[in-house]
């Protein structure tokens, strides 16, 4: 009995001796564990990055920009001259002026000769009489024009018109996240960019978070899917292909907050308060809210990066969290609390001493 009470007094003096030794290193401040760095490191290691107090006197660089506010001009569709290309179907009317029954063609009177022809991937056309032209890059009229002269001497004076009927040459090409994709027919009229998306069911995302990119065949534009919205609507040139796809309008939140991750930004003009509820706030139980930290890479490969600090004890932080703007690919990085950190060292160290003492008695 003397003895294995000596066992039980040696075993638990062992673990004591462990624990006062686990958190005499953990006093060092470098063997806790923790999502990322500490409050104190990030303050005293500030020879790689900028460390900038928010306040009232440096809050001004890192504010929100104000919204734009929306134009009040409408986008006019103007139609455009179509220019033939290979695979548009055009129906052709040639009506003959010579007497029913010598004439090659019907009369204007019974309607004419109605022909319906596509465009071959040459860029030929073939009429009876006419034979095989070329008309790709030809306007409607120039086509008028070419098959009367091609009838001269055939017959006698005639009529023709021509009307595009399913046309390539004047379509929009509409891919990317949007919700029915495809090609769009400007027969009806010229489409502005905002008549294309909205043909092809909208984007799938929120408008802040697409971009839009668009082709002429000369020439590139991109515009922010949000703008185009408030204003910024273009009528589209035959042949264009649009092209919208996720922005990237993305943060990532770490340590203690409520549902860290990579994050889509709330807002085109998301602030710092924003960011944090999107994410589920500060976790009560174990934040620092003197440590919460944004880090951001500044253009320019030779600048340095900056962190921006925040203290949220601070009854002003939050209004200064209402005005700090978050750019795409900043970081915000909440401390965790000194006290949660000596908890999660001495809570296992505990339950070890309690299982080590049920099993020596």
């Amino acid at each position: 009995m003397i003895k294995s009470l000596a066992t039980s007094r040696t075993f638990n003096q062992k673990l004591l001796a462990l624990a006062l030794a686990t958190m005499g290193l953990a006093g060092c401040g470098g063997t806790l564990s923790g999502a990322g760095p500490y409050k104190g490191t990030i303050e005293s290691k500030t020879e790689n990055y900028n460390l900038i107090d928010i306040n009232a006197n440096t809050i001004s660089p890192y504010m929100a920009k104000p919204s734009r506010p929306p134009l009040a001009t409408i986008s006019k569709p103007l139609s455009p001259e179509v220019r033939l290309a290979p695979g548009d179907t055009l129906n052709v009317l040639i009506a003959d002026t010579a007497p029913e029954g010598s004439a090659l063609f019907a009369p204007l009177a019974t309607g004419g000769t109605q022909l319906k022809s596509r465009i071959d991937s040459q860029g030929m056309l073939s009429l009876p009489y006419v034979g095989r032209q070329f008309v790709a890059g030809m306007t409607l009229d120039q086509v008028e024009q070419m098959i009367r002269r091609q009838l001269k001497g055939i017959t006698t004076d005639v009529q023709t018109h021509i009307e595009l009927v399913g046309d390539l040459s004047g379509s929009v090409l509409v891919a990317g996240a949007v919700k029915t994709p495809g090609r769009f027919s400007t027969l009806q009229g010229p489409l502005t960019l905002l008549d294309a998306v909205n043909q092809a069911g909208g984007p799938l995302m929120e408008a802040h978070l697409v971009n839009v990119t668009v082709r002429t065949g000369t020439q590139v534009q991109q515009f922010n899917y949000e703008d185009v919205l408030a204003g910024n609507n273009m009528t589209l040139r035959p042949n264009s292909e649009v092209v919208l796809d996720r922005a990237r309008q993305r943060f990532v939140a770490m340590g203690a907050v409520g549902d860290p991750g990579l994050k889509d930004l709330p807002s085109q003009n998301t602030n710092l308060l924003d960011a944090l509820g999107s994410v589920g706030g500060l976790r009560e139980q174990n934040a620092n809210p003197e440590g919460v930290f944004i880090f951001r890479m500044e253009k320019g490969t030779k600048a340095k990066p900056t962190v921006l600090r925040l203290n949220m004890r601070d009854p002003a932080a939050i209004f200064y969290a209402r005005q700090i703007a978050i750019q795409p690919d900043d970081t915000i990085y909440v401390t965790n609390a000194a006290v949660h950190e000596w908890q999660k060292i001495i809570s296992p160290i505990i339950q070890t001493l309690l299982v080590g003492r049920a099993v020596s008695q």
